[in-house]
């Protein structure tokens, strides 16, 4: 009996461990850090700190890294790497060179969205 319960609490906690992102999610997410490596002069805000985009693309890969398989998503990847400091809970910006800026997370969230209508078709 005991063995039973054993394996049945084992099924249950595999059963409900988040999974590493899948080879689509994977890429997905990917696509979405090179997104921001290729904004060229845009400038990426964190902390009120200005970096350039390859500094901002290592940062969220460093992020990811450490996220480790509580990012099974890209949507995963944007709440819990993409859109805010972990350190002081402030939103991440994007300052382009004409002076707009945005969250990083509705950038992200732009960029998955034609992510996801590519796949579509």
């Amino acid at each position: 009996m005991r063995s039973a319960l054993s394996i049945f609490a084992l099924a249950l906690f595999i059963g409900t461990a988040a999974a590493a992102p899948s080879p689509v999610e994977a890429r997905k997410i990917e696509r979405l850090i090179a997104a921001v490596e290729q904004l060229g002069n845009a400038k990426f805000i964190r902390n009120g700190a200005a970096y350039d985009a390859s500094k901002a693309a290592d940062h969220l890969r460093l992020k990811l890294r450490e996220a480790g398989d509580r990012v099974a998503s890209a949507e995963d990847f944007i709440h819990l790497c993409g859109s805010r400091s972990s350190v002081s809970g402030k939103p991440y910006e994007i300052v382009f060179d004409d002076g707009r800026r945005i969250t990083s997370e509705a950038f992200l969230r732009a960029k998955l969205k034609e992510l996801h209508s590519s796949y579509e078709h």
